[in-house]
């Protein structure tokens, strides 16, 4: 787990060391354990390590091959390398490290791009071939690793990070509007555009070819892709013995590490299945809660806090436990370092993952993290009942997208956005990147079964991948590595083929009332309720009690709704209603005040946006303090 940099010069120019270096060195938060900084005339790669396997000077990177013609830097865990090893050796290479660095260069060497076909892991890595002089580039399946990249007037800039792009002279600060667009419509941004204008995320699954000589213009591919389907037809006991050898086999798989390791421990079934079998491997497991001050909380939000269940489970796991309590004001105290750190904004309140990160990485370099359950497994059923059955696919993509539009609906837009970038706005149809999420998955023939298939796909490709950028830069900043079980290649394919019916259990009663009975009725089924994740609330019983195994979803959330109306209202109003402020280079005041007076009056939860509004205002200040 580290921090990579690079240039690539396309037209011939030799790479500046000093820039290179300081790129390298925005990311030391990464890697303090090291660094490097590689070049030869029009390419240079840089390195920040976290020492994780292989902890001696043979992990150094930028590493070389053998011949000294390939040389990669490389970010993030492989969990079959020791496999991939094996069959290197067979094939005649010898190893100098132990390290998984050195079995993906010489992957590399041996099956050429197609070497990402064989990697069961994170990652996201660079290689420089002198031979052919080109650039591979490549991204793990999920997008649980990070790769930003400028690429423009001859010049291809890549990092971790894109604080360290921001340090390379040709790359300016300049908003996004189409990003803007995404970011105020979906909380999240579902194309590969970030907040800053010209630099770009290379999207999950993909792999970057770029040469001096030859293929000069960007090839990006897909090599892989989710595929929700109905596949398999055994028996609810078959479903449940094989997946918990593959959760199992999963978990175990992810334990290799020459540091120590700890998990996060909530009240919930999937951290706790992870942490019983964690701690079955290493006495004194230590594991983490983030908890919250709910004495000026209210409604739903008094559930918000889940230390008294992660105690139970530590208890019976035998865990070494550690809790952290945020209460109204800690927000506040965090946002600077947080947007810094975030920078590409993503999804909602993600403080809280902050704090329980800097206080593990107290503890351990290595944190396991139950992420990826929900998607996989249908841990949402209030958001897919709401498209479960339509007329057509675009009759479904209508109906979704309307619920996806979690901050500002396009009918509100004229009056959000100023005049003045209202037309670029226009231009770019939200509603158009929904669809593309979802194209070539929709056909005018399908069954309720297949929607929620199609609804999982697109939460996987967008939600998830969200959660999973946040989770890394919030870990990162305190250099702390995270893991997630959930997104073990064997796993997922497995998850990815039980047909829904073995995942939701009032799927055919939403069905019927969605046919028959339409109207107020069926809200009921759009809350949350005890449904999703049936099978795999089975197959983890035997790790968690039966009432965690069964019992009602509980998010990851601070109780802001009430915070914001209480004791962080002093500080919202003084940062969002000031005149001065910088979203109000893009945004209406009297809008926008109207919206969050609607939340503090109580009329509407509007924190979400308040949240949004305010990460906003701080990256403003933070990236373009003009």
């Amino acid at each position: 787990m580290c921090g990579i940099a690079g240039i690539l010069n396309l037209d011939g120019k030799p790479v500046s060391v000093n820039i290179l270096q300081k790129m390298t060195d925005a990311l030391s938060h990464r890697g303090p354990d090291g660094e490097g900084v590689w070049s030869c005339r029009y390419a240079g790669l840089g390195h920040r390590r976290l020492a994780i396997i292989d902890l001696s000077p043979l992990g150094s990177q930028p590493m070389q091959n053998d011949s000294g013609n390939l040389i990669i830097t490389y970010n993030g865990e492989l969990y079959n390398y020791m496999n991939l090893k094996i069959e290197l050796e067979a094939l005649g290479y010898k190893f100098h490290s132990k390290t998984d660095t050195e079995v993906i260069l010489k992957s590399f060497e041996e099956w050429g791009n197609d070497c990402v076909y064989k990697f069961n892991g994170m990652f996201a890595f660079a290689i420089w071939d002198k031979k052919r002089t080109s650039l591979f580039i490549a991204r793990d399946r999920y997008g649980v690793k990070p790769l930003y990249y400028y690429f423009k007037n001859g010049k291809f800039i890549f990092a971790s990070e894109i604080k360290a792009l921001l340090l390379h002279p040709d790359i300016s600060v300049k908003v996004n509007i189409k990003a803007l667009n995404e970011y105020f419509s979906f909380q999240n941004i579902f194309s590969d555009l970030t907040l800053f204008k010209d630099i770009k995320l290379l999207p999950p699954a993909s792999t970057i070819t770029l040469g001096v000589k030859e293929n000069k213009s960007l090839k990006i591919k897909q090599y892989w892709d989710f595929c929700f389907r109905n596949e398999y037809t055994l028996t609810e006991e078959e479903y449940i013995i094989e997946l918990e050898r593959l959760f199992t086999q999963a978990v175990n798989r992810q334990l290799i590490s020459d540091v120590e390791i700890g998990s996060y421990l909530s009240g919930g079934m999937d951290s706790g299945s992870i942490t019983s079998i964690a701690a079955k491997n290493f006495k004194n497991l230590k594991t983490f809660t983030c908890g919250f001050d709910l004495s000026s909380a209210s409604g739903l939000e008094l559930g918000f806090d889940e230390r008294i269940k992660a105690e139970f489970l530590s208890n019976i796991y035998k865990t070494e436990h550690y809790e952290t309590v945020l209460k109204a004001g800690d927000m506040e105290r965090v946002m600077h370092d947080l947007i810094w750190h975030l920078e590409d904004l993503r999804i909602g309140q993600s403080y809280p993952n902050f704090y329980v990160a800097r206080l593990a990485s107290k503890f351990v370099k290595v944190i396991l993290s139950g992420s990826g359950g929900d998607e996989l497994f249908a841990g949402y059923p209030w958001r897919y009942y709401r498209a479960v059955v339509n007329d057509d696919s675009e009759h479904y993509i209508e109906k979704y997208y309307r619920y996806w539009q979690r901050l500002i609906p396009d009918s509100y837009k004229p009056k959000f956005y100023n005049e003045d970038i209202y037309p670029e706005i226009l231009s770019y149809q939200c509603k158009d990147v929904f669809r593309k999420v979802l194209e070539n998955k929709l056909n005018d023939e399908i069954a309720p079964e297949d929607y929620v298939n199609h609804s999982l796909y697109f939460e996987a490709k967008t939600f998830l991948h969200g959660i999973l950028l946040v989770e890394d830069k919030l870990s990162m900043a305190h250099s702390l590595e995270t893991r997630v079980p959930f997104l073990d290649n064997d796993l997922v394919e497995f998850a990815m083929k039980v047909p829904i019916t073995h995942k939701l259990k009032n799927l055919n009663e939403v069905i019927r009332i969605n046919e028959n009975i339409p109207g107020p009725k069926t809200e009921r089924f759009f809350e949350q309720n005890n449904d999703g994740k049936n099978i795999l609330r089975k197959a983890l019983m035997k790790y968690v009690p039966e009432s965690y195994a069964t019992g009602l979803k509980q998010g990851f959330s601070a109780p802001d709704a009430s915070w914001f109306k209480g004791e962080s209202n002093t500080y919202i109003k003084e940062l969002l209603f000031d005149k001065r402020a910088r979203i109000y280079d893009y945004i209406q005041p009297k809008m926008v005040q109207n919206l969050m007076n609607e939340h503090f009056s109580g009329k509407t939860n509007r924190r979400l946006l308040i949240w949004s509004l305010l990460c906003f205002e701080w990256w403003n200040r933070i990236f373009d303090p003009n």
